[in-house]
């Protein structure tokens, strides 16, 4: 009879769905290309886990919103929350806001990254590489190209409050510090919030002061997109300018087969999106796992791009 009693409790348990996990996830922003290959790739994923319900919100950009959904989500009795961030220098808050649900940061470094608690976890890129990765391919094909004695040109950066682009900046200043590189000189770097428009318009500026340049560096493929196609616009021959990015999304990679784009480095939206998912089942399951994941970042130019068509 208790053999009964337990068995019937268990498949009641089943049934019920009390092994089922819900993962809860907020995004900066939909309106983000390459966040959109990755959010839909992590649907994707999602759905070919057994007993896992994941859904996922938009924060418009903003912070303050972004932690009401976290805490919204732990209200509402998720398993695990996936959060990328609005403003990396929110970790704190975030954390905090979590309390003891599992949570995992994708794509974007939180400032707090080396003092999260066992129960969260970062997946992502290693952005040290990233714009290494590009200016320094750069800066091989000027010298390729014989402008070792001296070379200009224009640093693009993505939004300011993402610690993405303030690495990413830094790694160009770094490698424009190197002996064999410093004979690159910026001619000046502001903003463009990661957007091929703003950066199309932030080109066309740049251009119409008539100071000649040799290169264009942007945190990322759209900004660099942007760019291009302003200089296109001014009869601009792609042939005399080194333009390098980050991402190797398929849009770029486009760019790149038309003879336009020179280089950029692929940032493995799977891989950070399934990596982000199985780490917070790992945390839910009670599972240690590495407070930091990182999923390489590779150079992407014409003579490997096709390697990484359809990837993104």
């Amino acid at each position: 009879m208790k053999k009964t009693l337990i068995a019937a409790g268990l498949a009641s348990l089943l049934s019920s769905g009390a092994y089922a996990q819900e993962i809860g996830a907020t995004f900066s922003r939909f309106d983000d290309n390459w966040l959109t290959v990755l959010r839909n790739g992590m649907v994707e994923y999602a759905g070919t886990i057994d007993g896992l319900t994941y859904q996922q919100e938009d924060a418009t950009d903003d912070v303050a919103k972004q932690i009401d959904q976290v805490k919204n989500f732990v209200a509402s009795g998720v398993d695990a929350i996936i959060v990328n961030i609005v403003d990396t220098s929110a970790g704190a808050a975030v954390s905090a806001a979590a309390g003891n649900v599992p949570l995992v940061y994708v794509n974007r470094e939180p400032d707090n990254v080396n003092e999260l608690p066992p129960t969260q976890a970062f997946v992502a890129s290693n952005e040290i590489e990233s714009g290494t990765l590009s200016a320094f391919e750069i800066c091989k094909n000027l010298r390729a190209d014989g402008k070792a004695g001296g070379a200009t040109g224009y640093l693009m950066n993505g939004q300011l409050s993402n610690q993405a682009a303030v690495q990413r900046s830094k790694d160009v200043h770094d490698v424009i510090g190197m002996d064999m590189c410093n004979f690159m000189t910026i001619i000046d770097e502001q903003t463009a919030n990661w957007s091929r428009d703003e950066a199309q318009d932030l080109m066309t500026n740049w251009m119409s002061s008539g100071e000649p340049f040799d290169f264009v560096l942007a945190n990322n493929d759209e900004m660099a997109i942007g760019a291009i196609q302003a200089m296109k616009a001014a009869g601009m021959d792609m042939a005399d300018v080194q333009v390098g990015g980050v991402d190797a999304s398929q849009d770029a990679l486009l760019v790149m087969a038309a003879g336009d784009y020179d280089v950029t480095v692929f940032q493995d939206s799977v891989g950070q999106g399934t990596g982000s998912i199985d780490t917070a089942i790992k945390l839910i399951n009670g599972e240690k796992v590495d407070s930091k994941v990182y999923i390489p970042f590779v150079l992407v130019t014409p003579e490997n791009m096709d390697e990484y068509m359809n990837a993104n």
